[in-house]
């Protein structure tokens, strides 16, 4: 294989250079090869550093001709396993492939970091590596949702970083989701919901009565318009384009929403081949299906973004493919390219009067 310089930098090569965990996904690391592959294919602005063993991924690497030159191995020979315990992988994993990829992030070498591997433990070692933002309580998950508006996707932010959060727990969570919505979706205004029980005012707890009133101090000034309340149903809907709610409910409503749409697409296939006539009916439909298919595919928006530290961290399912992987990377560039951090820095930094002082504001300025 052709010798790769030992590292890369964006203004050396003109690439935004992505630093992935090779060895973190289900499928294995010539999966994760394979969507780096992909993502090389669709974009020549993209540039990787590879961690993982060497002879392992330089091995893969010499049958993807398109990769030579684009991506630069670093070696690390453990792996974070999906069963570790995030608080065993925070003292002993300096020297796994996701503690690596991180590093790249840390000292600059890479804008973004992307992983398909343990949740738990990318988030404990992202906290400890890269730091929370200055200001930042608790980092948020934030994931997209298949949903009726016109960009296809909501936004629901925490997705399980942190089972809990207070009132301004979820303040930074609304300001940090607006933020992503704006740089990731391309949404000049979004609007923000906070999930509860029912719209109505008198609803909830109160933690969510006290951030209903904090969001809706700061929508005006950050630059977001605020719905108000919403439901469960309306995550799919068009009511808002994010969705703030604490881990422990934004965890539950993902795995739920993914559990039902199996269900469904299990019992479509059970419907259309119960006789003959149905057999037939679905091939009538074929073009419809596959439209649909690709409408709610999770693998064309795989990947949770960790928001609330000092770098990007992106999150592809475990299970992810090639195109799940590759759209993950695609996330990570498009993010980089916006200058997300900085952003998002600047929008939490923007909130710190408001936690102090809840009669006033925060100062102007959208990110």
């Amino acid at each position: 294989m052709t010798a790769q310089p030992d590292h890369i930098k964006q203004t050396e090569t003109g690439r935004i250079i992505i630093s992935v965990d090779v060895m973190g996904g289900d499928l294995g690391p010539a999966t994760v090869i394979a969507g780096l592959d992909a993502s090389a294919r669709e974009n020549a602005d993209i540039g990787f550093i590879a961690h993982g063993p060497k002879e392992e991924i330089e091995k893969l690497l010499s049958r993807r001709k398109r990769l030579v030159g684009r991506v630069v191995v670093r070696d690390a020979r453990d792996v974070v396993a999906m069963g570790d315990k995030p608080s065993h992988v925070v003292r002993n994993g300096k020297n796994t492939s996701m503690w690596s990829a991180l590093e790249c992030v840390r000292t600059g070498e890479a804008t973004v970091a992307v992983s398909c591997g343990n949740t738990g433990a990318l988030m404990a070692l992202s906290m400890i590596r890269l730091r929370k933002l200055p200001g930042v309580n608790r980092p948020a998950i934030a994931i997209l949702f298949p949903s009726r508006n016109p960009q296809g996707f909501n936004l629901m932010l925490d997705a399980g970083a942190d089972v809990r959060a207070d009132a301004r727990d979820l303040l930074q969570y609304a300001m940090m989701g607006a933020s992503y919505a704006r740089n990731g979706l391309s949404l000049r205004r979004p609007r923000v919901g906070l999930l509860n029980v029912g719209t109505e005012e008198h609803k909830g707890r109160s933690e969510l009565k006290e951030a209903h009133d904090l969001i809706g101090l700061s929508a005006s000034a950050a630059d977001f318009d605020y719905v108000g309340f919403v439901e469960g149903s309306d995550i799919p809907g068009d009511a808002a384009d994010v969705i703030v709610t604490d881990g422990f409910t934004g965890n539950i409503a993902i795995k739920t929403g993914e559990g039902t749409a199996t269900l469904i697409g299990d019992l479509l296939r059970q419907a259309f081949r119960y006789t003959p006539l149905s057999r037939l009916a679905y091939l009538l439909a074929l073009t419809s299906m596959r439209r649909l298919k690709q409408r709610i595919d999770p693998r064309r928006v795989n990947g949770g973004v960790f928001l609330g530290l000092n770098g990007t961290v992106v999150k592809s399912h475990g299970s992810a493919d090639a195109t799940g992987v590759s759209a993950a990377v695609r996330l990570a560039f498009q993010l980089a390219k916006s200058g997300f951090t900085e952003k998002l820095a600047a929008r939490v930094a923007s909130i710190a009067p408001l936690q102090q002082d809840t009669t006033e504001p925060p100062e102007n300025g959208a990110a």
